[in-house]
């Protein structure tokens, strides 16, 4: 079943539809109360996740809450899904990890034990997650609620590695990072990322837009499934959280919360926060939550057909998506966008790879900022040239450029 059959099914509370957002009862935006400055850093946005899933274990409704957080054995990957059934193992599973995961373990450890579950997981995760639970009645009574978190593709390993060496820690000396480390008194884009080594236990950190493949934009190491994902809201998730990238917002450090409901008991639970004062939530339209993932929309929607029809072209097998496969989906400069975007997927896995075998990180900078630099010529505007003669003084000389084009706009009407 796609995203719409199984939001049909199973999401009957959520009676309002928009082709961006699916289904919905309510969309807005904001954040928790915090208690300090240092309770803001240690979440990735506005703290709605976090909030919530502790109010579904408070007022009963489930025992526990599957979901990311760090590994603590030494022998696993940095970070794994984990049961947390207590506020503080909730607690301590916060912020994002842009790391590949799965649920398999998790899911089977507590099949049958007779405690209920809410799951937490980016749009793909949700959907097989509610697949799998039609398939088994034991998990179907045990996971009574999924939480969607807004996502733009997902990583392999290698992005933490990589941005973790660029600031000094290698991969064979890596212990965990921290993918977004807010900054008082910035917008809320300019987060910082962090590593730690294991034996210094030394947490270095640099601004994520300075580190090469840093920009989410230029999609290095996204799985190559992401390729294939058009469900931007989580649209088979009881709500979803994510990251409310409109202007109003992004001035205010401390992040803020896009939020869409579509479950009635968790919409009221929101609104019984907001009553209470522990929350502040603004109402949006669906418009305006598609305008926070604008970006993204164009990856998955527009770039989706373009890659389709590549895919159909080259005679290689696609899945079939709610999205038609369709090369004239985006103007020429965006189709060679979005087909450097995807070469740049595909090349910085091995390059990497390559360079972790050689032991130089410079191996892998070097062979992947030509990509890069073919990415980003195709992203600028082509009046960027005419911006930056103005931004540089060259009033002049820009003024007479735009007298001369109107005049020719004027003799062509």
């Amino acid at each position: 079943m796609n995203e719409d059959q199984i939001a049909d099914a199973k999401l009957v509370d959520a009676s309002q539809h928009d082709s961006a957002t699916g289904r919905y009862i309510s969309i807005g935006a904001g954040r928790r109360k915090f208690a300090s400055d240092e309770d803001v850093k240690g979440v990735t946005s506005g703290g709605l996740t976090t909030w919530l899933t502790q109010e579904l274990m408070t007022h009963g409704l489930v025992d526990g809450v599957i979901q990311v957080g760090e590994s603590q054995d030494s022998g696993r990957p940095m970070f794994s899904y984990q049961i947390s059934e207590s506020a503080e193992e909730v607690r301590a599973a916060r912020k994002s990890r842009y790391y590949p995961v799965n649920f398999a373990d998790s899911m089977a450890s507590v099949r049958g034990n007779g405690k209920t579950y809410a799951f937490v997981g980016v749009p793909c995760q949700v959907r097989a997650a509610r697949l799998v639970c039609e398939e088994d009645v034991v998990l179907r009574e045990q996971i009574v609620y999924f939480v969607g978190i807004v996502c733009g593709h997902m990583k392999s390993a290698a992005y933490a590695e990589s941005l973790a060496w660029q600031v000094g820690v290698p991969p064979s000396e890596l212990d965990t990072v921290d993918f977004r480390i807010k900054r008082q008194g910035t917008n809320a884009r300019e987060y910082q990322f962090g590593a730690k080594a294991v034996r210094s236990g030394e947490m270095r950190v640099a601004d994520t837009g300075s580190l090469v493949g840093g920009s989410w934009g230029h999609a290095v190491f996204q799985l190559g499934a992401c390729d294939y994902c058009d469900d931007i809201f989580a649209e088979t998730a009881d709500v979803v959280f994510g990251d409310a990238w409109l202007q109003q917002y992004e001035r205010d450090w401390r992040g803020t919360n896009i939020v869409i409901t579509r479950n009635l008991e968790i919409d009221r639970i929101l609104k019984d926060g907001v009553a209470r004062s522990e929350i502040e939530l603004d109402g949006l339209t669906p418009a305006q939550a598609a305008s926070s993932q604008a970006g993204n929309f164009r990856h998955r929607r527009q770039g989706l057909a373009v890659r389709l029809a590549d895919d159909l072209a080259a005679g290689r097998w696609a899945p079939r998506k709610r999205v038609a496969p369709d090369v004239n989906a985006a103007p020429p400069r965006r189709v060679a966008l979005i087909r450097a975007r995807r070469e740049i997927s595909r090349v910085s896995h091995d390059l990497f790879a390559q360079a972790v075998d050689s032991g130089s990180l410079a191996l892998y900078i070097e062979r992947i900022r030509p990509y890069i630099a073919r990415h980003d010529r195709y992203a600028r505007s082509p009046w960027s040239k005419l911006r930056t003669l103005r931004q540089l003084g060259f009033r002049r000389s820009f003024s007479r450029i735009v007298g001369r084009v109107a005049k020719m706009v004027s003799a062509r009407v």
